[in-house]
């Protein structure tokens, strides 16, 4: 679908001619149909207050699929933040002064107006089905924000048009655009607040056909029986750390038609073991806040990325940018990239790493996501992460920079580790000093902040003081002391 193809207005759902009735949404089990679905919305909108912008923190997926919606039948814009501390809420109540909150249970955490989730009766479950509401291409959808470098959220404005442009691109390549099947259902272990979960697990739904689920597992245990309660074909849509506690567990897994990763970059190995347990293909999605989905990858197959849709990219003196298709404006990359040789014909590229993750010791490159795919690939580590600590290169250590790494692994010690390292990656990178905590405090999608590492790693130094010395990290030769 180009830009020359979209016109003014598309449908709230994107329904399959063959089956216009099949669900929309799956909850504890049950099939929701588009009628129920369109007579949800409607009566939510009829309650909401007359505001302009609505935090929406329900967690029951199909909740908060229908305040989305129902907010854009009254031109309300969603607030979609990376966090709902109360510092960021009252950011946002700073910024946005007419913003309320959509929950399903009152808090008092929340210093804003708030409007209670109530299912509808039984009436109007089974109302007539209504007529499709259709969303003006240029209608803002909602705000989604990034960290500013002042601690400050930036907000970055997603239109309804390149939304609906962006996820069906992303369906033709996952092949579930178009398919006479009508049973597929997507369950996804991340939230709907954030631009992956948004995409890949409302969005996406909405403008393909498939049934949402309303769930969000998060236990090996609690995937399992989610899966198991629908009863045909379905996407499971999670993130690497996801992926790798649900196969660190020893129970059987149903199979699955597909598996969507994104966040952080997926291991070739932890990939395949992926589709042999799940008997599916595994895809990566590649994207940011700024510009949303952008490419794929089947990382058994290829480490390569192939742009979606009508993208473009370029790279100039190191610096990438995206623009075209569903991306309003040409965006630059924070990540380091290299066109493939043949790339007008493939629009293939591959990643080196995130500009603010490069690494530069001893005359050597290397990227933190690179470094911590490997450490997470080691026997016995449960979850790790590489860090420059803020007081890397200072002169503790003679003016070389040191990187250091916090690690969940209850049966190893930090010598095992760097040995295991060392196989690896250059002895440059071994990390000095290894910390050893109890486990890592990832946010819903999995991700690590800087402040906490820096947090974690405080911790670590006074509650691991048997493995701070880890002599052999620290006598590596190719550093001095």
């Amino acid at each position: 679908m180009t830009s020359e193809t979209i016109p003014a207005l598309l449908p709230l759902l994107r329904r399959r001619e063959c089956a216009p009735n099949a669900p929309v949404a799956w909850r504890h089990g049950v099939p929701i149909s588009p009628a129920r679905f369109l007579a949800d919305v409607a009566a939510l909108a009829r309650a909401l207050p007359a505001r302009g912008h609505v935090l929406n923190v329900c967690a029951d997926r199909y909740r908060f699929s229908v305040g989305l919606a129902a907010a854009l039948l009254r031109g309300q814009i969603s607030l979609l933040p990376p966090s709902t501390n109360r510092e960021m809420v009252r950011q946002l109540a700073a910024r946005f002064p007419d913003a309320y909150c959509l929950t399903e249970t009152p808090t008092r955490d929340f210093d804003l107006p708030q409007t209670l989730y109530l299912d509808a009766g039984a009436e109007v479950a089974d109302a007539d089905p209504l007529a499709m509401p259709t969303i003006a291409i240029d209608s803002t959808v909602a705000y989604v924000f990034t960290s500013g470098s002042t601690g400050t959220p930036v907000p970055h404005k997603k239109r309804w048009g390149a939304l609906v442009e962006n996820v069906r691109a992303a369906a033709e390549r996952l092949g579930i655009a178009g398919r006479v099947e009508d049973d597929l259902a997507i369950i996804a272990t991340v939230p709907p607040q954030h631009m992956y979960g948004l995409e890949s697990s409302v969005l996406l739904a909405w403008q393909s056909g498939a049934a949402l689920v309303a769930e969000r597992p998060f236990y090996p245990a609690d995937i399992v029986a989610a899966l198991k309660r629908l009863p045909g074909r379905r996407m499971l849509v999670t993130t690497p750390f996801h992926l790798r506690t649900l196969l660190a567990d020893n129970v059987v897994l149903p199979s699955v038609e597909l598996v969507l990763s994104a966040t952080a970059p997926l291991s070739p190995e932890l990939a395949a073991e992926a589709e042999q347990r799940l008997r599916a293909p595994l895809l990566e999605i590649y994207g940011c806040t700024e510009t949303g989905q952008i490419a794929s990858r089947r990382p058994t197959e290829t480490l390569a990325w192939r742009l979606l849709g009508d993208v473009s990219l370029t790279e100039v003196e190191g610096v990438a940018r995206v623009s075209g298709g569903h991306v309003d404006e040409p965006t630059e990359l924070a990540d380091v990239i290299e066109l493939a040789a043949n790339f007008s014909a493939t629009r293939e590229f591959t990643l080196v790493g995130r500009s603010a993750d490069m690494v530069n010791i001893a005359g050597k490159r290397s990227s933190l996501g690179y470094l911590n795919t490997q450490l997470n690939a080691i026997d016995g580590v449960v979850d790790g992460a590489f860090f420059m600590p803020d007081d890397a290169g200072s002169g503790h250590s003679g003016g070389v920079t040191r990187i250091a790494a916090v690690v969940v692994a209850p049966t190893l010690d930090a010598k095992r580790i760097a040995d295991a390292l060392r196989t690896r990656i250059d002895p440059v990178f071994l990390p000095r000093p290894i910390y050893f905590v109890g486990a890592l405090p990832r946010n819903a999608t999995g991700k690590l902040t800087r402040a906490m590492l820096d947090e974690l790693s405080a911790r670590g130094v006074r509650s691991n003081a048997a493995h701070e010395s880890h002599e052999s990290p620290e006598r590596d030769p190719g550093l001095p002391r």
